[in-house]
């Protein structure tokens, strides 16, 4: 173990989503092209996958749970016929899998030569329960949809790999935000499945503190809006207002805060357009649903469990899980096999939205990779 310290429903939502790095977590983080996989790039696979008879921790059921997935690349197996270049890349709260197709994220690590260069992995990039084009309380259901957690999450990516894909074993599992979350818990559940995970911009520990405030203010906000109607409305409720403006206060640096809107009109103009955007594009059920899946999550208890590598990466101006607060720290020692890496703050950081700015980070697994494939 060690541990290192470095120097939607529509098209607009979608746009809004990618420019803000994939999830809705970094709303706005940072300004963007639409995403476009970059040129030259493997042609990719489009699917959605139906899990039969998929029960909820909470003893909920669904007869059909369709979730929605892209993959790039070719499954390689070994003589005893076991899937060995299988990467799953998984997003973060409000996102998809196409976070992942970004000219700084796919175009830095997908590309002919890149770390995770498609000709060489077999890159699989699910849409979770109740985000993207999977099946979600939007889509008719309603608050009558099962409340999802991050376990029935992941437990709904494993079946995704095992029963429709045939893939039995992962070369790598790398997520950021909720998606980092995800991967702490494959590595407690499915400890030998993957030889290796990547968990960005998150930490191994459940949902308190300042963290779950301004999640609980999400929640609150919405479910005590009468217009919510037991999310029954007709109209998004006034309340998804309160929530995109805390999502936009929470995603990015202060100092990019500052240097994009260094005056109050810049300022109001932006939140005002937040909201806006919000109001037409995002769904009050689907956000709720999403941001009340973390109250599961909890690896803490079972970090000692973790058999694969691990590399951890955290930037230092990332405001929902700050460096100051020495949980990743304190916590990377139990892992057997785990070390991390803090980025330090500076011009190229996007706060929380780092983790999709892989020119940040690639180096370090790069150099991961290759220390794991020499052990």
């Amino acid at each position: 173990m060690t541990s290192r310290s470095t120097t939607s429903r529509s098209g607009l939502a979608l746009r809004l989503l990618l420019a803000a790095g994939g999830s809705l977590l970094c709303l706005l983080a940072h300004a963007g092209p639409p995403a476009v996989p970059p040129d030259p790039f493997p042609a990719g696979v489009e699917s959605d996958f139906v899990l039969n008879d998929f029960r909820f921790a909470d003893g909920e059921a669904m007869p059909r749970l369709r979730l929605h997935y892209r993959t790039f690349g070719t499954p390689r197996r070994d003589a005893q016929g076991r899937v060995r270049n299988a990467v799953l890349l998984l997003h973060g709260t409000g996102g998809s899998g196409t976070q992942f197709l970004r000219p700084e994220f796919s175009g830095e690590l997908f590309v002919p030569g890149g770390v995770l260069d498609a000709r060489r992995y077999y890159l699989i990039l699910p849409d979770g329960i109740g985000h993207g084009r999977s099946a979600r309380p939007s889509e008719g259901m309603h608050a009558h949809f099962p409340h999802y957690t991050y376990a029935d999450m992941v437990e709904a990516q494993y079946r995704l790999l095992t029963e429709g894909l045939k893939v039995d074993h992962l070369r790598l599992v790398l997520g950021t935000s909720m998606g980092g979350m995800h991967a702490w818990i494959w590595g407690e559940r499915h400890a030998d499945f993957m030889d290796a995970l990547m968990p960005l911009a998150c930490l191994p520990a459940q949902i308190s503190g300042r963290n779950r405030i301004w999640r609980r203010l999400i929640i609150d906000a919405i479910q005590h809006d009468p217009a919510w109607a037991g999310g029954e409305y007709t109209r998004q409720p006034p309340s998804l207002a309160t929530a995109a403006e805390m999502l936009m206060f929470m995603a990015s640096s202060a100092q990019i805060r500052q240097q994009k809107l260094p005056t109050i009109a810049q300022a109001d103009a932006a939140i005002d357009e937040t909201i806006r955007q919000a109001g037409e594009d995002l769904d009050a059920n689907d956000l709720l649903y999403q941001f009340d899946a973390s109250r599961d999550y909890d690896p803490g208890p079972a970090l000692e469990s973790i058999r694969a590598r691990l590399l951890a990466i955290n930037t230092a101006d990332d405001l929902i899980n700050p460096p100051e607060l020495g949980i990743l720290e304190r916590e990377i020692r139990r892992v057997p096999r785990g070390s991390f890496v803090l980025l330090k703050a500076g011009p190229e950081t996007r706060g929380h939205g780092s983790h999709t700015v892989a020119r940040l980070w690639k180096a370090y697994l790069e150099q991961f990779l290759e220390e794991d494939a020499g052990r």
